[in-house]
């Protein structure tokens, strides 16, 4: 049985000084169960992670997506490391700016202007921002469950909503996915009021044939843009994302996680007419061109186009999706996504932590999720497909001994 001594020990430490004892949700204890997890990781390399207590993991989580090609890259960290050399930031824009908006613009379609920020919330707030100066309305649309991060006009329509004004609550809609006639009636409810439709391309329920292209002309149709929120679907389904994959070209895109390999970076990027409303609204960060994220950036980019990562990724994670359909028998758990990312599905909180307990305890961190990265091996895809045989049959005969921590709002993992 692993100790978790130490991260016990640092928990209770970091409540006393931090809400939550964390930065992230979704590395709170709310995720993981008090008592039989690990709450601090020291460590990574490749697919491989390691706690304070000195237990090695393989990472199914991969640091809530960021991570595709593996932790320490050599080729991303020798660009920053050689970066470093040099500076960190300046009084004046740096080259790598232009030279990693140029790469962006190379592989994704929507590309032709690029802004940057750190954080996937920078990205969907400010291409939401640029969509109501372009069209000078106010309301906004998305989908019911989809997640674009903590900001007003995104959070305040979930129950986490508390200091969010009902002036700014009552802008935003919500639609159902695959349901083409949900988005029509919050365009009739609210004629020539919308500035957008923001969403995922695809979260982990695939688009039905034609729903995605039906978005985009019923959008337009009504004079709002189109932004596609691909914070995590970036790079994962090719080069040029998911909007390239399924064919339909939106007018805004949000870029991040893996887009630097972990460094913290993001990016609103699109059509060259909207993006120029950049000089109109205020989007500015100290730390916007930042150079070491930039560099991470440029080395993450071309690795991806070189070596064709996405095919890895795609392959590997194809390894767990058959896995499930041979063992269908695993009712009432069920997958979820696409082979870059899968989800799985439990009825219930308490089946959940108990799976993730004996994951845990056989060396596999997930929270029931398959981020995979270019780093997963197939001795990974092997051990973890074992650990499932072990522990899937025998759930509700294992008694959980953690703890579930009360916490009354339940976020999609990020």
């Amino acid at each position: 049985m692993m100790n978790f001594t130490q991260s016990n020990a640092l928990l209770e430490r970091a409540l006393k000084i931090i809400p939550n004892g964390t930065q992230t949700f979704s590395k709170s204890r709310a995720q993981y169960p008090p008592g039989v997890s690990p709450f601090y990781l020291v460590r990574g390399k490749g697919s491989h992670i390691w706690d304070v207590d000195g237990n090695e993991f393989i990472d199914f989580v991969s640091g809530l997506c960021p991570i595709i090609l593996g932790y320490c890259d050599e080729d991303v960290d020798n660009a920053v490391m050689e970066q470093i050399k040099d500076g960190v930031i300046f009084s004046l824009p740096h080259p790598l700016e232009i030279e990693v908006a140029e790469l962006l613009r190379d592989m994704i379609p929507s590309v032709e202007m690029v802004r940057f920020g750190k954080n996937g919330s920078d990205a969907t707030s400010g291409a939401v921002r640029l969509a109501r100066a372009y069209t000078g309305r106010d309301h906004i649309i998305m989908v019911n469950g989809h997640y674009h991060g903590w900001q007003d006009c995104f959070i305040g329509i979930s129950g986490r909503n508390a200091g969010v004004p009902q002036t700014i609550r009552s802008l935003t809609h919500q639609f159902e996915y695959n349901d083409i006639k949900s988005l029509d009636r919050v365009f009739r409810d609210y004629p020539n009021q919308i500035a957008c439709v923001i969403m995922e391309p695809i979260a982990t329920t695939w688009p039905e044939e034609g729903f995605l292209e039906e978005v985009k002309e019923l959008t337009h149709k009504n004079g709002a843009l189109l932004i596609f929120d691909e914070i995590i679907t970036g790079f994962r389904f090719g080069e040029g994302s998911a909007q390239k994959f399924f064919e339909v070209i939106p007018d805004l895109t949000c870029l991040g996680k893996a887009i630097a390999n972990g460094y913290p970076l993001s990016a609103i990027v699109g059509k060259a007419e909207i993006m120029e409303y950049m000089e109109k609204i205020h989007f500015s960060f100290t730390n916007g061109g930042e150079c070491l994220s930039l560099a991470a950036a440029k080395a993450t980019l071309n690795k991806i186009a070189k070596e064709k990562v996405w095919e890895k990724l795609n392959w590997m994670g194809r390894k767990i999706i058959d896995y499930f359909i041979d063992k269908a028998f695993y009712s009432p758990i069920r997958i979820q996504g696409y082979p870059a990312r899968t989800v799985l599905n439990f009825p219930n909180d308490t089946m959940k932590f108990t799976f993730m307990q004996e994951c845990i305890a056989r060396g596999i961190l997930t929270i029931g999720c398959h981020n995979m990265t270019y780093a997963h091996s197939d001795e990974d895809i092997n051990k973890l497909l074992s650990v499932y045989d072990e522990v899937l049959p025998n759930l509700d005969k294992i008694e959980f001994r953690g703890k579930i921590h009360d916490s009354k709002f339940k976020i999609r993992w990020y």
